[in-house]
């Protein structure tokens, strides 16, 4: 008499079941970090933890920044060839200011692979220019700022596209 024919399976066909299935959890969880690697968020060009932590902060340092001074992104267009990024930083009453420091992140919306961080902009008359760069890839792209003047700050982010004149902040 068999293993089969004895009812004796059973306790094998549940342990083949058992490793098929763990098999395929690990082998799923596996491929979608290789194939779409979790990326953390960078809104405030900081990681989601320390930016949780902060949260209060961050939105208060930009209603402080915000009764003083406003900013606003001037670029008309953002070129995939020697793309030029420009902000306009003013005080309430549109006097232009020189004063302010400023840091650009820009990166792809769905991974980091492209990021470029632009600093030492060109300054005239309020007018923060950063240019002379290229994007890798024709799309959409995340444009994060950093704005400090004095001592209030603020982030500003946009997203753009190359391929349309549109852009919109987040």
């Amino acid at each position: 008499m068999g293993i089969i024919s004895s009812g004796k399976i059973w306790p094998y066909a549940i342990s083949i079941a058992i490793l098929t299935f763990f098999g395929a959890i690990v082998f799923s969880i596996s491929w979608i970090l290789k194939e779409a690697p979790v990326q953390k968020s960078d809104t405030y060009m900081m990681g989601y933890h320390h930016a949780d932590l902060n949260a209060n902060d961050i939105i208060q340092a930009e209603i402080d920044f915000n009764r003083k001074y406003k900013i606003s992104y001037e670029t008309e267009f953002l070129a995939q060839e020697g793309a030029t990024l420009k902000y306009k930083v003013t005080d309430l009453e549109d006097n232009t200011l020189n004063n302010a420091t400023m840091k650009i992140i820009i990166t792809r919306p769905e991974h980091h692979r492209y990021k470029q961080e632009l600093i030492n902009p060109s300054i005239e008359n309020g007018l923060y220019s950063f240019s002379g760069f290229t994007l890798e890839k024709p799309g959409r792209w995340d444009i994060m700022a950093h704005v400090q003047v004095g001592e209030v700050e603020r982030f500003y982010n946009v997203k753009a596209d190359t391929r349309s004149e549109e852009s919109v902040e987040y």
